[in-house]
């Protein structure tokens, strides 16, 4: 990977490929490119270069200014903020910000450029690219929406944007909120609530409460008539589309069905009905998930207590040996002891197949080793 700068002549040039082993000779190369009329014509750029290429090759590549091409990009929905934050934090690229964009100003796509490309250059393409797609989307318009400026429609389009993640939806969507514009009620679209709330941060670290609903913002359409000032995010050319050519319908509401789409209603009542089966689906996901989390807290304790039990082995076959007498000595005066100390009957290890009493006062045979059970302390 070689980095040639602007500004830099033939001779530096040289020196950079040949210190990162792309050619054996600074020298050959300046010779090369004044030879083959290549010296003045050589562009700045990243390149990289295959082992063993031929000097014709590495000029001919630095003629031709074809440098390693970065992408960013802008999902559709994401606020303005949100973009600056991403093109800030891109080291690839060079300068600062020196005009920020607008609220849905940006369209939302996938930018290449090379390395060094100032950030306010790329801001200004995405501006450029924004404008051009709303000016296509509304000289193409459906005359019957009801939307008097190019602005209005970015704004409904980046409602649009917000309240569903599946593409076949938006038209869909698009025609209820123009729809409801029609017959003057009011939008009612909680995002646009989160938006009043947390503006270009773009996302709200909770629910939305009622209080939230019922607190006047100018962005909050529960609250106001009409569309908000300003776009809510940058919306993509999909939702801008969408908008100024909506699927004809007469629906009025709309509510999440649990599958990540909607269920659409054209009445209040049927919408009711809507609301309440997605109700239900979201109680059964609760009560099943609850059920799940009872389920493994049980496995779990059950498995920690497992743990905590000593492991009680007994032999199923005779020793190969006899102990010594002094072994034997031993482990008699190791349980007299045992029995004078605690009261406990002496132990003795446990025949094949065994089964162990584990009385108060005992000692058993555990894993090998003598294991003496603790007496009951009487009640006080």
């Amino acid at each position: 990977m070689v980095v040639i700068d602007k500004g830099i002549g033939t001779v530096e040039i040289g020196r950079r490929l040949e210190d990162a082993g792309v050619i054996s000779d600074s020298r050959v190369f300046a010779v090369a490119a004044f030879l083959t009329g290549a010296r003045g014509r050589l562009k700045a750029g990243e390149y990289r270069f295959e082992a063993k290429v031929p000097m014709g090759e590495v000029v001919d590549l630095l003629v031709s200014g074809k440098s390693l091409i970065y992408k960013l990009s802008v999902p559709e929905g994401w606020t303005s903020d949100m973009v600056l934050a991403r093109i800030t934090d891109n080291d690839v690229l060079s300068g600062e910000i020196t005009a920020r964009p607008a609220e849905g100003e940006i369209l939302p796509e996938t930018y290449p450029f090379q390395r060094g490309l100032a950030r306010q250059k790329l801001i200004d393409e995405m501006k450029a690219a924004q404008e051009r797609v709303l000016a296509e989307a509304w000289a193409k318009r459906n005359p019957s929406v009801p939307l008097s400026s190019p602005r209005e429609a970015l704004i409904l389009a980046s409602i649009v944007e917000k309240e569903t993640a599946k593409p076949a939806e938006r038209p869909l969507i698009a025609s209820v909120f123009l729809n409801r514009l029609k017959r003057g009620m009011r939008l009612q679209s909680d995002p646009t609530i989160i938006y009043g709330i947390a503006g270009g941060k773009g996302k709200l670290d909770r629910k939305l409460t009622r209080t939230d609903i019922k607190t006047p913002t100018p962005y909050n359409t529960y609250v106001i008539d009409g569309l908000p000032p300003g776009p809510i995010g940058n919306p993509g050319r999909a939702a801008i589309e969408a908008v100024l050519n909506p699927k004809e319908s007469v629906y009025l509401y709309f509510v999440a069905d649990g599958s990540g789409g909607h269920a659409f209603a054209s009445t209040l009542a049927e919408h009711n009905r809507n609301v309440a089966k997605w109700r239900d689906i979201e109680g059964n996901a609760a009560t099943a998930a609850a059920a799940e989390e009872e389920d493994a807290a049980a496995t779990a304790a059950e498995g920690a207590e497992a743990a905590t039990l000593p492991e009680i082995q007994v032999d199923d076959a005779a020793p190969e040996a006899e102990p010594t007498n002094t072994e034997t000595a031993e482990a008699s005066q190791a349980a007299d002891s045992s029995a004078e100390t605690s009261g406990s009957e002496a132990a003795t290890p446990p025949a094949a197949g065994e089964v162990l009493e584990l009385k108060p006062g005992s000692v058993i045979w555990a894993s090998g080793r003598q294991i003496p059970i603790p007496k009951l302390k009487p009640v006080q």
